[in-house]
Parts: C-alpha cells; sequence; structure tokens
C-alpha cells in the first residue's frame, strides 16, 4: 500500500502578516541593540519604541484575520522578552553603566529575568483558567510599560540634552525597581478594556490627534508625560485600594 497523501494547505499572505510583523519587530529589537553599542542610543530607543508598537499589533492583526496559531504565540512571547526585557536594559547599559560594569550588569540582568518571570506568569495565566478577573487591572506592572518606565532616563538625558543628567546609581536603582515592580502584586490599570461613549468619541479624537503632535514634535518630553503619567495612575490604583483575582504565579 502506498503512502498517504499529505494534505497541502496553504495561507495566504494576509495569514502571514501577524508573524512578519513580529519578525519585523525582532529584527528592530537586535538593531537597537548593535545601535546602542556603536553609540547610537537615540536611534536605539526609537528603534525599541517602534519595535514595541509592532508588537502591539500582531495579535490585533492576527485577530482581525482569524489567523491566530500556537507558533505565532509563542514567537510572539518570545519578541516580548528582546523587546522589552533585554533590548532596553542593554541600551541603557551601554549608555550610561559601562562605568560600574559590575553593577550596572547585574542591574541588567536583575530587569531581564524579572521581565521574563512576568511574561512566563501571563503565559501561564492566559492558558489556564487562573485568571478570572475582568476587571480591567493587571498584577504587576506589564511587561510593555516596564519597558518604557526604565527608559525613563534616557527620555530625560535627550529632553534636557545633558548625557550626565543622572547618577549612574540612581539608573541602576532605577532599573531594579522597575524590574521588581513587573512581578510584583500591585494592580496596574489595563487599557484593554477601556470604551468610548459614542458622544466623547469626538472629544478623543482631537485628543488622539494632539497627542500625535506632540509626539512628532517634541517625542522625548511626551514620552516623558507618558511615563509620569503612568506612575501617577499606578499610585492612584494603589491609593485607591483597586485588588484583583488574578492567582497566578
Amino acid at each position: 500500500m502506498g503512502k498517504p497523501e499529505k494534505i497541502k494547505t496553504e495561507v495566504t499572505l494576509f495569514q502571514l502578516l501577524p508573524n512578519m510583523l513580529t519578525v519585523a519587530a525582532i529584527c528592530l529589537g537586535l538593531t537597537a541593540i548593535k545601535l546602542g553599542f556603536q553609540g547610537s542610543h537615540e536611534r536605539a530607543v526609537q528603534l525599541i519604541l517602534l519595535a514595541c508598537v509592532l508588537d502591539g499589533l500582531d495579535g490585533r492583526v492576527a485577530r482581525l484575520f482569524n489567523s491566530d496559531s500556537k507558533m505565532g504565540a509563542e514567537l510572539d512571547s518570545l519578541a516580548d522578552f528582546l523587546n522589552f526585557g533585554v533590548a532596553p536594559p542593554m541600551v541603557l547599559y551601554f549608555w550610561a553603566l559601562q562605568d560600574m560594569p559590575r553593577l550596572g550588569w547585574i542591574s541588567v540582568q536583575i530587569f531581564a529575568v524579572c521581565c521574563v518571570i512576568r511574561l512566563a506568569r501571563f503565559n501561564v495565566t492566559s492558558k489556564s483558567d487562573l485568571e478570572v478577573d475582568n476587571s480591567g487591572y493587571f498584577v504587576g506592572v506589564p511587561a510593555p510599560a516596564g519597558a518604557l518606565l526604565v527608559m525613563l532616563p534616557m527620555f530625560l538625558s535627550f529632553a534636557m540634552d545633558d548625557a550626565d543628567l543622572l547618577p549612574t546609581l540612581v539608573i541602576c536603582a532605577h532599573m531594579v525597581l522597575i524590574g521588581l515592580l513587573m512581578i510584583s502584586q500591585i494592580p496596574t490599570w489595563s487599557f484593554k478594556l477601556v470604551s468610548i461613549s459614542r458622544d466623547n468619541v469626538k472629544y478623543f479624537l482631537v485628543a488622539f490627534a494632539f497627542l500625535g503632535a506632540a509626539i512628532l514634535n517634541y517625542a522625548w518630553i511626551t514620552l516623558i508625560g507618558f511615563c509620569l503619567g503612568y506612575v501617577v495612575l499606578v499610585i492612584w490604583t494603589i491609593v485607591m485600594g483597586k485588588t484583583t483575582v488574578y492567582k497566578g504565579f
């Protein structure tokens, strides 16, 4: 008897688009590390931010075209670790921490390990029934927000045009603190469940246009505002006593 014929399956380019976005994000993250090593720190940060945008789009595009896959999910998780847990601290190290190679490298390792634990916890709970809360809050600072917050010293330095604005020891402590916040039990607000009433859509679009103009014209100051606003939001959730029933690792 002959071997059974294999069923040939084909996928469209639209179905491959989410994975293509993820691969592009990985390439951007790797290039950012290279540019950081070469001293092009502003360009490196810009590529990390662009990689984060692409990483945020791939899942939504996959759902839009109904092209979710296990391979895509694993690829996305690996891209998250590179773009959120490896590239930002590495660029920070090349930017300011090489004068303290031991303490600086320990800070990089702590942040990266905290990020991978945060992502592993998210993956475990998303594949099980452990996460039962729909209140719109995460537990701990999400990895994308952690990547943005950990680069805050660079945003401040670029905005003030002062490479020595913050002491090296402060940058190390800041990196470790953000890493610990990612694996903490602090409830943090999720944007995924935010809804806008039809009456307020026009105001939202105007605000979005203003925000886009601010990023284009005052990128570093706007990013500083994002970070500080997020910190205020986290503090507000703590003060208001927000809790979740997220019981994952």
